[in-house]
C-alpha cells in the first residue's frame, strides 16, 4: 500500500509529534540518555516556542503515560475555572456566551505544572536541561512555518490596535513571519533563563529545583505577571474590553494531579483515554457502537463510524463534564450501546441525539436548542485554530508521542494560550488560554461553567494495551475532531495488515478520513451543522455518492485534509519501536533509531 513516508522502526527510541524540531529536541534527549518523559518535557517546552499559534505555557495539556511494567495513568494538566468566574458574573456582562478570547475566558493555566509533575516524579533530567532546548529555540529563532504567519494575518488589525504587545513580537516591521524568517521570542527565553536561576538559587538536587519552579510560576514573578495581564481590560470577541477573574490564590492553589484513565477492550485491544472532564470516552463510545463484523474502507463502513459518532458526541453535550452525575460503566455498557446502535439507520441522521443512561433524562444547553445551527461569522482570533465547518482548515493544536528503550510510553496533546488568545504578557513572552469558553453560562448542565470546576476540553491523547501492556501511543490535534480521526486511525491498524513484523503506524496515518458536524462545537460561537460531513476526495466517488444517497450533506475536501495523527508503537514479543506522523498541511515528523 502508498504511503507518503515508511513507518519508522528500531530498537532505541521512537518520537512522533507535530512539528520537526520538537522530535528534533525529543530525539536528543534520548540520545543523552534521558528516557521518553524527560524527552515528552523538552519536546513539550518546543512547541511552545515554534507552535505558537497552536499551543503557549498557559495552556493546558492532559497526559496518558505507562512507565515500563506499569499500567497507565493521567496526568490532568487542564486547570479549572478561577474563583471568581461565576456565571452571574458573566451573565451581568450581558455575556451568553464565554468569549473566545480576552481574560474572561481564561482558565487556571494548567500546562506548566503538568510537564513540571512529570519530570519530578518520572523523569531523569534537570529542568535546566530539559528547558535549553526552548531557550535556544526561543533566544536564536527557529524558522516560522507558513501557518504562523497566516494566524497572525488573521488577527492582525487586533494586533495593531488593541494587543500591541503581541504586535511587538509577531508583527516584525508590520508584518507577519514569513515562511522561513527567522522567529525570535526573547522575552520567553528569559522568562525560562530567570526560572532556572531562581529554581537553582533554592535548590541544588533536582526534584528540589523542579518544586521551586513550580512555585516560581504559582507565587513569584510569573504569577504576579499573570494576575496583572488578567486585571487590564482587553478587547474580545463580545466586542468589549473585559477584565479576567484569575488572581493569585487561584494560580497558588492549582496542581496538576493523577487519575486512573477510561478504557474499553474491543477485539482483544484496551484502549485508554482520559476521563469525562474531557471528550476522550467519545472514542470508546464509538467502540462500543461498532458492529460485530466491519468491513475497513467500504460505504457502509464510513456511515456505521459516521452515525456512531453522532451518537457518542450527543452524549458528551448531555453527560460529559467535571460535574456530572453520569455512569461510565453505563455509557460503556453492552446493554446500553445495544439501545444506542439499534438508532444506526441506512440513511443519515439530522437530530442530536443523546441517551438517557441509567434512566436520567438528559438536558442540553438551551443555546444549542436555539441559536446554534448552521453557519456563524468568527470574529477574529475566536475558537480554537481547528477545522471550520466549511472543511477549510485553518489549523490545529499540537501532539506529541514517545516510547523509549525501556518501554516507557507518553502521549500528550498540549494546547491553548496560543498567540491567537490573549494579549503576550511583555514580561514572559506568552499569554493566558482561553478554556472557559468551552463552558456553558447555564446552571445544571455537566459542563456549566463554576468556581474551581474544569471546562470540559476536547484534548484527548489515547493509549492502546494488548494484554494489558501498552503497545501504542496516539493522538490528534483538531478540536471536537480529535476523536473522529482517531477512531479511523485507531480502526486502521487494528483492522489492516501489519507492515515489517510491525505496525502499519503511517498506513493508517495517511488512510483518507473524515469528520462529522452534527453536534454544537465546543468553540465559540458553538455552531453545529446538522448532517455535515467532511471527507477527504481520496475517499473516493463510491463512498461519497453513497453517503450522499443515504442524506449526509456531504463537503469535499482536498486530498490531504482530514486528521492530523501522530503515534509510537512497541512490539512486545520483539521489542521492535515504531513511529508515524502526519503529512498533512502542518510539519508533523517522526524520528527514531
Amino acid at each position: 500500500m502508498f504511503t507518503t513516508r515508511p513507518t519508522l522502526q528500531g530498537t532505541f527510541g521512537m518520537v512522533s509529534s507535530t512539528h520537526w524540531l520538537a522530535s528534533a529536541a525529543a530525539m536528543a534527549v534520548l540520545e543523552n540518555d534521558g528516557n521518553a518523559f524527560d524527552a515528552a518535557v523538552a519536546a513539550g517546552f518546543v512547541l511552545h516556542v515554534v507552535e505558537p499559534h497552536l499551543n503557549g505555557p498557559a495552556g493546558e495539556v492532559p497526559i496518558i503515560l505507562a512507565p515500563a511494567g506499569l499500567p497507565p495513568r493521567v496526568l490532568c494538566g487542564q486547570g479549572p475555572a478561577p474563583a471568581g468566574a461565576t456565571i452571574a458574573r458573566y451573565n451581568a456582562l450581558g455575556l451568553d456566551l464565554v468569549p473566545g478570547t480576552g481574560p474572561l475566558a481564561a482558565a487556571v493555566p494548567g500546562a506548566f505544572d503538568a510537564w513540571m509533575v512529570l519530570l519530578r516524579d518520572h523523569g531523569t533530567k534537570r529542568l535546566s536541561e530539559v528547558l535549553s532546548y526552548a531557550i535556544s529555540n526561543a533566544e536564536r529563532g527557529h524558522p516560522a512555518v507558513e501557518r504562523v504567519g497566516e494566524t497572525v494575518e488573521t488577527v492582525r488589525e487586533l494586533f495593531e490596535n488593541e494587543w500591541t504587545s503581541s504586535a511587538e513580537i509577531y508583527l516584525q516591521d508590520g508584518k507577519p513571519p514569513a515562511a522561513g524568517a527567522l522567529l525570535r521570542n526573547p522575552a520567553l527565553a528569559a522568562t525560562w533563563r530567570r526560572v532556572i536561576a531562581e529554581a537553582e538559587a533554592a535548590s541544588s538536587d533536582r526534584e528540589g529545583q523542579i518544586e521551586a519552579a513550580r512555585r516560581v510560576w504559582r507565587e513569584g514573578f510569573i504569577a504576579e505577571a499573570l494576575v496583572a495581564a488578567s486585571s487590564r481590560p482587553t478587547m474580545d470577541t463580545s466586542g468589549e474590553r473585559h477584565v479576567g477573574t484569575l488572581t493569585g490564590d487561584d494560580l497558588a492553589n492549582f496542581q496538576a494531579s493523577y487519575e486512573n484513565p477510561v478504557t474499553y477492550t474491543w477485539n482483544g485491544w484496551t484502549v485508554a483515554k482520559p476521563g469525562l472532564w474531557s471528550q476522550g470516552p467519545v472514542l470508546l463510545q464509538q467502540l462500543a457502537l461498532l458492529p460485530e463484523r466491519l468491513e475497513y474502507g467500504t460505504p457502509e463502513y464510513y456511515h456505521t463510524l459516521i452515525e456512531g459518532s453522532k451518537l457518542a458526541m450527543a452524549d458528551r453535550e448531555a453527560w460529559y463534564g467535571d460535574s456530572t452525575q453520569v455512569s461510565l460503566a453505563t455509557l460503556l455498557s453492552p446493554w446500553y450501546n445495544a439501545q444506542r446502535s439499534a438508532l444506526i439507520g441506512p440513511q443519515a441522521s439530522y437530530e442530536l441525539r443523546p441517551g438517557s443512561p441509567d434512566g436520567q433524562r438528559p438536558r442540553l444547553s438551551g443555546y444549542v436548542q436555539t441559536n446554534s445551527v448552521g453557519a456563524v461569522e468568527v470574529p477574529q482570533g475566536a475558537g480554537e485554530p481547528t477545522v471550520a465547518t466549511s472543511g477549510a482548515t485553518r489549523g490545529d493544536t499540537c501532539q506529541l508521542d514517545i516510547v523509549d528503550r525501556w518501554g516507557n510510553m507518553i502521549a500528550a496533546t498540549p494546547s491553548g494560550g496560543w498567540l491567537q488568545s490573549n494579549p503576550v504578557v511583555p514580561e514572559l513572552g506568552f499569554p493566558l488560554g482561553t478554556r472557559l469558553q468551552m463552558a456553558w453560562l447555564e446552571p445544571g448542565l455537566p459542563n456549566s461553567l463554576a468556581p474551581g470546576r474544569r471546562p470540559r476540553t476536547t484534548l484527548s491523547p489515547s493509549l492502546a494495551l494488548r494484554d494489558g501492556e501498552a503497545v501504542m501511543a496516539f493522538g490528534t490535534p483538531g478540536g471536537d475532531q480529535q476523536d473522529q480521526w482517531s477512531l479511523h486511525f485507531f480502526l486502521a491498524v487494528a483492522l489492516r495488515e501489519k507492515v515489517r513484523g510491525g505496525l502499519d503506524l503511517q498506513g493508517a496515518i495517511d488512510a483518507p478520513n473524515w469528520h462529522q458536524e452534527s453536534f454544537p462545537g465546543s468553540f465559540y460561537p458553538r455552531a453545529m451543522s446538522p448532517g455535515a460531513v467532511v471527507v477527504e476526495s481520496r475517499i473516493g466517488t463510491e463512498v461519497i455518492d453513497d453517503l450522499e444517497r443515504r442524506g449526509h450533506r456531504v463537503t469535499v475536501g482536498p486530498p490531504w485534509s482530514e486528521g492530523r495523527l501522530c503515534a509510537v508503537a512497541r512490539d512486545r514479543d520483539s521489542g521492535v519501536l515504531s513511529a508515524g506522523a502526519n503529512p498533512r498541511g502542518m510539519q508533523g515528523y517522526a524520528a527514531g533509531r
